[in-house]
């Protein structure tokens, strides 16, 4: 009886082994990668749209900055068309402030900055 049981072992090992033993199969063959797509042009082609005009800034847009410097500030004028637009006054000391023409343009209207925009409040509202 052992040595059935030893047969069978036996048997069974080789068995085992010899599916271990075996080569995985072969891999599929390699196929060349696929060709990028080349362009060609077509048959009678569309000719190419003209150019488009150089937008050349327009003289009378740009501003025309006067700049004056005397011992206790320095003074910018800004134009545009003729037109002042604003003066900004940069002090010795001090910040700078704008003078902006009001709508008569005989007075001017004073400002710490050119900031119009939309401010909105800035609240505390809880605080532990």
């Amino acid at each position: 009886m052992a040595a059935r049981i030893y047969t069978l072992c036996l048997i069974a090992l080789t068995a085992t082994a010899t599916a271990l033993a075996q080569q995985p199969p072969a891999p599929p063959p390699a196929t060349p990668p696929p060709t990028p797509p080349t362009y060609t042009k077509p048959p009678g082609s569309v000719p190419m749209p003209p150019p488009l005009p150089d937008a050349a800034p327009d003289s009378d847009l740009e501003p025309q900055i006067t700049i004056k410097r005397t011992e206790t500030e320095t003074t910018e004028e800004v134009r545009v068309n003729g037109d002042l637009r604003y003066v900004k006054v940069t002090p010795r000391y001090g910040p700078s402030y704008y003078l902006v023409p009001s709508g008569n343009g005989q007075t001017y209207l004073r400002y710490d900055s050119l900031d119009f925009g939309l401010k909105t409040p800035m609240w505390l509202l809880f605080s532990w």
